[in-house]
């Protein structure tokens, strides 16, 4: 019999919960706060990051911090049974393999670190060792769509073991790399996964949670018998790994946690194309009024022109509140350029900042808030909320995570925040998430 180990998720936002439920995710990762997703009775929690909006120079300091903080904390608990997980974007955006590079020198010993982006509800599969998109229900390999022309995390190949090739500089080719296929997942992987070592670079088929449930069940048992693993994954693979069952809150009844049936408010920042359809939607929906930020404003980094900006929001939001209404708040969609990667993350960081103090200034008796975009979400919790810890409650729609602020929070208690990733759901996700929480009132 396999003993569950504690499934420890660095996320490089706070999506990456979109598929489990009643953990703990914790935005600041100080040695007691570790010590308490360590303790907690869930044997899977998160440390929100946000690292997919840094320079990598940042996320390898960030990622250094958390697991030499870990470490104190694992010892003084003299904690031995656990899993780590670097969560990132299941259409492969982020830092790799800065990330796992400093994990493993910090945490150390890993037989073998794991490639699993699939993230079923999100329509991303797994086969063959190459990584698809389900597009207009058409399986097209991530290399084709417009997330491999990320400004930032641009890749040329949807095969794995290339795309590991291609992100580490040939430091890892792609012969090197382990391939376990949908016959073997499914048949069964122990025997291999014994005879893995020295981290050795691995990349798995999925097809649909099952094999992922069959990969899983092998793991554990590899694990029992003194193998240590490392994973870079999507969302999926966190399913199967902590075994939680059904979420304990239906998604069709989280408009009871809306407070006093009150309207809420939509933050949108993520600007890939099917946030865009999805806020396109979203604005023909009865009682949603749109608030347009024309982020341009932010260009000349003026404070003047920047307060004037954020009042006139504020102002807009608190008339279409006060009028019973729920503003959705959104960038501008135009496709700005930018001379260097560091300017336009700087920029992000700009726009993230004005978005969270429109969230500051909401009014204080709001309903809910949905937050759209990862890095959106993670600076909603940690900044904009002010949260250490929150817990997840499930999810309203499939990848798309909800929590409760605590009782005690100074501003907005017991307020259900939803966190939609941008790249998740249907053209009509968004819209349903809203309805879903305003029921009969919308």
């Amino acid at each position: 019999m396999t003993i569950q180990p504690k499934i420890i998720v660095l996320d490089d936002d706070p999506t990456g919960s979109q598929t489990v439920h009643s953990c703990l995710l914790l935005t600041q990762w100080d040695v007691p706060t570790l010590k308490l997703g360590l303790s907690d009775s869930v044997p899977i929690f998160f440390i929100l990051t946000n690292t997919r909006a840094m320079t990598p120079a940042q996320a390898a300091a960030v990622t250094q911090e958390v697991c030499q903080n870990l470490k104190t904390a694992i010892s003084e608990l003299n904690f031995t049974n656990f899993l780590v997980v670097s969560r990132s974007d299941s259409t492969l955006r982020g830092h790799y393999p800065i990330e796992t590079d400093v994990i493993a020198a910090e945490l150390g010993g890993f037989d073998a670190h794991f490639l699993m982006p699939a993230f079923f509800e999100g329509g991303r599969i797994t086969r063959d060792s190459i990584h698809y998109l389900v597009v207009d229900g058409v399986e097209t390999p991530v290399h084709k769509t417009e997330f491999a022309r990320d400004s930032v995390f641009a890749y040329s190949h949807s095969y794995l073991p290339d795309y590991v090739a291609e992100k580490t500089h040939g430091r890892i080719p792609a012969d090197r790399v382990v391939q376990f296929l949908l016959a073997e997942v499914r048949s069964g992987s122990l025997e291999r996964l014994m005879q893995l070592e020295r981290n050795r670079c691995c990349v798995v088929d999925g097809e649909q949670q099952s094999d992922f449930d069959k990969f899983a069940v092998d793991i554990l048992t590899a694990v029992s018998q003194g193998k240590k693993f490392l994973f870079r994954s999507g969302a999926s693979i966190l399913t199967s790994l902590a075994n939680l069952g059904s979420q304990p809150i239906p998604a069709a009844e989280m408009f009871k946690y809306v407070r006093d049936g009150k309207p809420g408010a939509v933050i949108i920042g993520s600007h890939v194309q099917k946030t865009t359809e999805q806020l396109t939607q979203l604005l023909q929906a009865p009682g949603i009024v749109g608030v347009e930020i024309d982020v341009s404003q932010l260009l000349g980094d003026n404070a003047t022109i920047r307060a004037g900006l954020l009042a006139s929001i504020v102002d807009r939001i608190n008339s279409i509140h006060a009028a019973g209404d729920t503003p959705a708040i959104y960038t501008s969609r135009q496709e700005l350029s930018f001379d260097s990667i560091q300017i336009r993350l700087q920029f992000g960081e700009a726009v993230s900042a004005l978005l969270m103090d429109v969230i500051c200034d909401l009014p204080p008796d709001l309903g809910f808030l949905i937050s759209k975009g990862g890095i959106t979400s993670n600076d909603t919790l940690s900044k904009g909320l002010a949260l250490s810890v929150a817990r997840s409650i499930g999810q309203i729609l499939p990848g798309c995570s909800a929590i409760v602020t605590p009782p005690t929070h100074p501003q907005f208690p017991n307020l259900p925040v939803i966190l939609f990733p941008g790249n998740v759901g249907d053209a009509d996700a968004l819209a349903t998430a809203y309805l879903r929480l305003v029921g009969d009132r919308g």
